[in-house]
């Protein structure tokens, strides 16, 4: 139906109408996508289906579907359409794994992931940021994403073994406990490197590939509340 998710499409069960030019923008952006080579399907369907804009503050709105990351308050930001499908691709996930995402920051790349997934955790250190994805992602059916306010650097222990862990923030290595509740054939994606910059790397089952130079927000241990 055209302006509405289908019902499958978030697994809540209800649609959710889309804002005014808002199907249009996330066609140009799977276009775009699809230009730097990003041609999972399994992911573009999914940037396809949820509404970035409903994850952004209402001020930043107009720049949803802008080829570059986006506020959301606190000095954070939701990171630009192509890091989170190259993210999403580079999991390569077929619809059965479970999913532990550090840094859930706006809850849009959780969105993306549990539309590739089976069940995704995602965890946000700053508790206002936590409570704002877990109401966005409630209200649009999300049903199969597990919101926590929790220190990322510790992960999802009780969760574990993932099949596969994104890392949404700049870590200076990857955190031991991450690698701990990977499963032996998992894979994990982490930005790695100074300040906030450095390289997206790809490590898992013996391997260690660098897939694009990156720029994120650092990864910070502890509670913000």
């Amino acid at each position: 139906m055209a302006g509405r998710h289908r019902r499958n499409g978030n697994r809540g069960g209800h649609a959710v109408t889309d804002a005014p030019g808002a199907l249009d923008a996330r066609r140009e952006m799977v276009g775009r996508l699809r230009r730097k080579g990003l041609t999972d399907p399994r992911v573009l369907e999914a940037m396809s289906t949820v509404p970035r804009e409903r994850f952004i503050p209402e001020q930043y709105a107009a720049m949803a579907y802008e080829d570059r990351p986006v506020p959301i308050g606190a000095g954070q930001t939701v990171s630009a359409p192509d890091i989170v499908a190259l993210t999403a691709t580079a999991l390569a996930l077929t619809g059965r794994e479970s999913v532990l995402e550090v840094g859930g920051g706006s809850g849009y790349a959780a969105a993306v992931l549990a539309l590739c997934a089976s069940h995704v955790i995602t965890i946000e250190r700053r508790a206002h940021l936590a409570d704002r994805a877990r109401r966005v992602l409630g209200d649009l059916g999300y049903d199969t994403i597990e919101v926590r306010h929790a220190d990322g650097m510790t992960g999802a222990p009780d969760a574990a073994p993932f099949d596969a862990i994104a890392v949404a923030a700049m870590a200076h290595e990857i955190p031991p406990a991450l690698f701990d509740q990977l499963a032996p054939d998992g894979v994990l994606v982490c930005p790695v490197g100074d300040a906030s910059s450095g390289e997206l790397l790809l490590a898992g089952a013996g391997r260690r590939t660098s897939l694009s130079r990156v720029s994120f927000v650092p990864l910070v241990e502890g509670l913000d509340r």
